[in-house]
């Protein structure tokens, strides 16, 4: 696997996707730059690329602070060089069911999932448009398809992110610069771990992040996995709403009596 990449930033890196993400590009041969709000997991995920003659640094940022991402990122490029890819993975999911929604959950779940995406992607661009290469990769989610009944904030976010992504993609590749979205289905990360909800599918970090520097590899301008579950989202993304609605009412009615 070949990624036409020298400097790659991975955000939310500390752990789970993001950790395993930055494990393997170091292992594809890329500078590796870390970021996340805890610099002892961050060191920690460092110190293993290290050992296995890889190059990391960690700059500690929370991806929702602009002016923290934007140092993050230039001191990273002052010890590793210029960023020719991004992937942008930071994200924090918090349920949002219609009697219990927080407007302070879904703002955080926005200024995190989507703002945060937005600093990261200004800190690089201007870098890759004057160098006219580099690649920008978003972690989205199957969950943009079609808004969840418990997660509508979180779907909420990961579409919004979607659409930025693929609104900047035309323009950016005029400019010689890749743009990936990325929609994977349940991962067993930290996230996932601390939900009660059915995860069907549920992937594995490792295979899952293999599948996604496959695709950054490739520079393919999606990467939706695992099949069958994109499949089935995408068939329900066409249902029209009166019968998604009585569907997605059914596995409510089902959810509750399980629990």
């Amino acid at each position: 696997m070949r990624i036409r990449a020298e400097v790659a930033v991975v955000t939310g890196a500390s752990s789970g996707l993001g950790a395993e993400m930055a494990r393997q590009l170091a292992s594809a041969g890329l500078k590796v730059g870390l970021t996340a709000r805890r610099r002892d997991e961050l060191e920690a995920v460092a110190g293993t690329i290290r050992a296995s003659g890889g190059t990391a640094c960690v700059a500690v940022a929370d991806a929702g602070d602009r002016e923290a991402t934007l140092a993050a990122f230039g001191s990273i490029a002052r010890e590793l060089g210029p960023v020719d890819l991004l992937v942008a993975n930071a994200g924090v999911g918090i349920g949002t069911a219609a009697r219990q929604f927080s407007g302070e959950a879904f703002e955080r779940m926005v200024r995190v999932n989507l703002i945060g995406a937005g600093h990261a992607i200004e800190a690089v661009l201007p870098g890759m448009i004057r160098a006219r290469r580099g690649h920008v990769v978003g972690i989205s989610s199957l969950a943009a398809y079609r808004g969840l009944p418990g997660s509508a904030g979180y779907c909420a976010t990961k579409a919004g992110l979607s659409a930025l992504l693929e609104g900047l993609r035309p323009e950016l590749r005029r400019l010689g610069i890749a743009v990936t979205a990325v929609h994977p289905g349940y991962v067993r990360t930290p996230m996932t771990e601390r939900q009660s909800n059915f995860q069907p599918l549920l992937m594995d970090v490792e295979p899952a992040a293999r599948i996604i520097l496959q695709g950054i590899a490739r520079r393919k301008t999606r990467v939706d996995f695992p099949r069958r579950m994109a499949g089935l989202l995408g068939l329900v993304r066409l249902l029209p709403d009166a019968v998604y609605d009585r569907l997605a009412g059914r596995l409510l009615l089902g959810k509750a009596a399980r629990s």
